[in-house]
């Protein structure tokens, strides 16, 4: 139970390590480093949707021969249009951009923008829920060691989130404590929704594999919708590519061998 408790929180503690850079940078981020440290964030999200996540939900059909993978498919596409909905139903803010998504709403920006982090940061939690329920059940493929891999690979890359998100709120006048505060609740959504998995996880054994694909899949939106399209426009983009690769060689690497 122990080691449920501190795997839920690392990655909180990630996030709030990277929200601290208001206090020791002057300046709004670089456009360099943050391009690259959006990339990081996907290869790191990628790596552990696959290595950690669909992998796994695929081996633990294993005795469905063919269908095995029927899991994993079935789980992955109900994430993705998961996130889909709740994005199209939340009003919500991206970081860099004036123009709301979603309903309309007289939400203040930066209650819009602490929805858009909230839609972000869920996925990320419930990967790690999923990974420690699952080997607390003893499920082949997931043991204590690879769920803390995923655990620590999540809090690396919430790192950099966290220093993207309060960092443009230091910018935009607020005080300093003001956007540490912000850019670290930003994470608390994560050991929530990451307990609420386990909890549903622990009353619908045979259901794991989907859960497994789920998360993932809600992973993948978030990288695919949000992060790589952000690392993507204008100027540095090859940066963000060199900081996917690092972050997905760094997930796999942590994921093998601490696996």
């Amino acid at each position: 139970m122990m080691a449920l408790f501190i795997g839920l929180l690392i990655p909180l503690l990630g996030t709030m390590l990277g929200a601290a850079f208001v206090f020791f940078m002057q300046d709004e981020m670089s456009p360099r480093l943050q391009k690259t440290l959006l990339g990081f964030a996907s290869g790191v999200m990628v790596a552990a949707s696959v290595w950690s996540l669909l992998i796994p939900a695929i081996d633990m059909g294993a005795d469905s021969g063919r269908w095995a993978v029927l899991p994993a498919c079935v789980g992955f596409l109900l994430g993705i249009g998961f996130l889909l909905l709740i994005d199209e139903l939340t009003p919500h803010l991206h970081i860099g951009t004036d123009t709301p998504e979603g309903p309309r709403s007289r939400l203040s920006r930066t209650a819009m923008l602490a929805l858009a982090v909230t839609i972000h940061n869920r996925p990320e939690g419930m990967a790690v829920g999923v990974v420690f329920a699952g080997a607390e059940q003893g499920m082949a493929g997931i043991s204590l060691a690879s769920a803390v891999a995923v655990s620590l690979g999540i809090a690396i890359q919430n790192v950099p989130e966290g220093a993207i998100i309060s960092m443009p709120m230091r910018a935009a006048g607020n005080s300093r404590w003001r956007s540490f505060l912000i850019g670290s609740l930003s994470g608390a959504v994560e050991p929530v929704g990451g307990l609420a998995v386990v909890v549903l996880a622990s009353l619908m054994v045979p259901a794991l594999p989907y859960l497994l694909a789920f998360a993932a899949g809600a992973m993948f939106y978030v990288v695919v919708e949000e992060l790589i399209p952000e690392a993507s426009e204008g100027k540095h983009s090859n940066l963000s590519t060199i900081g996917f690769a690092l972050g997905f060689v760094l997930m796999m690497v942590l994921d093998v061998v601490l696996g």
